[in-house]
Formats: structure tokens, C-alpha cells, sequence
């Protein structure tokens, strides 16, 4: 589930600032909540070992 919201927000982001060319903080914004669950995900799968 969080891998595809990754996806989500990655593909969102890439659109936007590609795309789009929109500058705004909300593109950045959608990048940094993707690599936050990224992390989150990363560290939980880390002690689930």
C-alpha cells in the first residue's frame, strides 16, 4: 500500500514540475511526503527483522 502511494506522489511530482511547469511548493511538497514514507517504510521493514 505505501509503495503505490510512493508511486503516487513520485508520479504526481514529476508531472507537475515536467509537465506542467508549475513552480509551487506544493510539487516539492508531494516529493518530500514521498520520500518520508519511503523512509518510514525503510526503518519499519529494518525491525520487523
Amino acid at each position: 500500500m505505501l509503495e503505490t502511494i510512493i508511486i503516487v506522489l513520485v508520479i504526481l511530482w514529476a508531472l507537475g514540475f515536467f509537465a506542467f511547469h508549475i513552480s509551487s511548493g506544493l510539487i516539492h511538497l508531494l516529493l518530500v511526503i514521498a520520500v518520508v514514507v519511503l523512509i518510514i517504510r525503510l526503518l519499519q521493514g529494518r525491525r520487523a527483522l
